[in-house]
């Protein structure tokens, strides 16, 4: 049975994911607010967190932060009223797994849940994009050798990328399989992701192994070593 901590201060909010997780046959803990939230999932063990943004005592963005600081890679999705582009940024970057925004269905949150845990179910497995090593088990991303540091959105799409090498992998595909985003959203977030990963892999413009297909999408291709 698989555990989920619900950190959510409106009591009906939480009230009703908990019935409907539990009929589900999940495991379900209640936190009111974030100093809760980030002590029970410090001290225990989740399979998930659902964690809204504005929570009393600590933001939800300061929980996930904290989180991710202490090597906590317990899948978070954030459930908030907080749906502008750059607060989406600002809540993946600190280590959240997928964003939902309110009001949402159940139905929808659930697959979203059940999405991450077939990730952690996944069997791991090395991938390479020319000089790039990509190791799924330890999270860990490699150029020429040299490890370079992700955020866990970073990796998610640069693994995405690779694992789909030598196609194209438009915009609307990358938004729904790494973001998990299924309705019209600005998919605009996706370039600055793209840009950040570029920089810390220091790829050079003509040798860049994921190139912009303009006005569609991205394509990740080997490069010589």
């Amino acid at each position: 049975m698989a555990a989920i901590l619900i950190v959510e201060d409106e009591n009906g909010i939480s009230k009703f994911l908990k019935q409907g997780l539990e009929e589900e046959g999940f495991g379900v803990t209640i936190a009111a607010d974030g100093q809760q939230g980030l002590y029970l999932a410090r001290s225990n063990t989740y399979d998930i967190i659902l964690l809204d943004w504005m929570l009393p005592k600590m933001p939800g963005i300061e929980v996930c932060t904290r989180l991710r600081e202490t090597d906590k890679t317990t899948p978070i999705i954030f459930v908030t009223a907080k749906d502008t582009i750059m607060e989406t940024i600002a809540g993946l970057r600190a280590g959240a797994n997928d964003y939902i925004k309110k009001p949402f269905s159940f139905e929808e949150l659930l697959e979203r849940i059940r999405v991450q845990l077939r990730k952690q179910e996944a069997p791991p497995a090395d991938l390479r994009l020319g000089p790039i090593l990509i190791r799924k088990a330890t999270h860990q991303v490699f150029n020429g050798g040299q490890e370079v540091f992700l955020t866990q959105k970073e990796f998610a799409l640069l693994e995405y990328l690779v694992a789909n090498k030598g196609a194209v992998c438009t915009r609307n595909r990358i938004i729904e399989d790494v973001w998990n985003i299924h309705f019209a959203y600005d998919t605009g977030v996706i370039d600055v992701f793209i840009n950040s990963i570029r920089k810390k892999l220091n790829l050079k413009k003509e040798e860049d192994c994921i190139r912009t297909i303009r006005g569609i999408g991205y394509i990740a291709n080997d490069i010589s070593v």
